[in-house]
């Protein structure tokens, strides 16, 4: 009885710290991410964000410029508009910048993102990207509600402006945090005290939906072969199927 009962405890013991955290990540409700791996140029224009940057920090090195091919570029178009200087077509999305050198300049290594959206979600990632605010206790002058003490600066904080963090009390007597546009960005604009962020969110969507793709560059294929199998299961293969069964059941009466 009592192994038993220590067994309870330990169970419930490992158990709590999840439910803890699940709580804590369930305070911020993660908007859809409208993302569309199927969409070429929004492909593009996300790979061309990233390449101009996010590859300054961070590398990819499960991605190759080349694959870009896949997503409709030309090898002389990657070149021209995405390709770093010194960098070949076949070259892993890697940076130049040293592990040593990074956890002296930025405090610690700017991790790889080649697999971010599957490790973090699409959802996360489009929060994170429209969820830095101003905050003079950082080192960097901003943090981010959907992680709180990022040490990553607000790359794009020209595009989206200053926001600033709100924190009211819920209808349920819980802290609630929201943001709050207070200076416009060149992405973003102010009317009548409403922010409207429409061309700053698509840039982010974009940046999201590279970054799904990146993280499995054969999922577009996978999808269509998938649609092909289906087809050849429901016109070939089921009437195939049908009459089969008619012709080893037509003597059961």
């Amino acid at each position: 009885m009592k192994k038993t009962l220590r067994q309870l405890i330990a169970a419930a013991a490992l158990f709590l710290p999840l439910v803890g955290a699940h709580a804590s990540e369930g305070e911020i409700k993660l908007e859809k991410a409208p993302i569309d791996i199927q969409d070429t140029e929004s492909l593009q224009r996300g790979a061309q964000l990233f390449v101009n940057y996010c590859l300054s920090c961070h590398s990819a090195n499960a991605m190759r410029f080349n694959r870009l091919m896949d997503i409709g570029l030309s090898e002389q178009q990657i070149k021209d508009f995405i390709l770093p200087p010194g960098a070949k077509v076949g070259d892993p999305m890697r940076i130049s910048m040293q592990t040593p050198d990074a956890k002296v300049w930025l405090g610690n290594t700017p991790p790889d993102l080649s697999v971010i959206a599957r490790s973090r979600g699409a959802d996360y990632l489009y929060a994170y990207m429209r969820s830095f605010y101003r905050d003079d206790t950082r080192p960097t002058g901003w943090n981010n509600l959907v992680f709180d003490k990022v040490a990553m600066p607000h790359v794009f904080w020209e595009w989206q402006g200053e926001q600033v963090l709100k924190v009211h009390k819920g209808a349920n007597g819980h802290e609630e945090k929201s943001l709050e546009l207070v200076k416009a960005g060149s992405m973003t604009k102010l009317e009548n005290g409403k922010a409207i962020t429409l061309d700053y969110d698509r840039r982010m969507a974009d940046l999201v939906n590279y970054m799904v793709y990146m993280a499995e560059p054969a999922q577009v294929r996978r999808h269509q072969i998938g649609y092909l199998v289906l087809m050849f299961l429901g016109l070939v293969l089921l009437p195939l199927s049908y009459f089969l069964k008619k012709e080893y059941w037509k003597d059961v009466h």
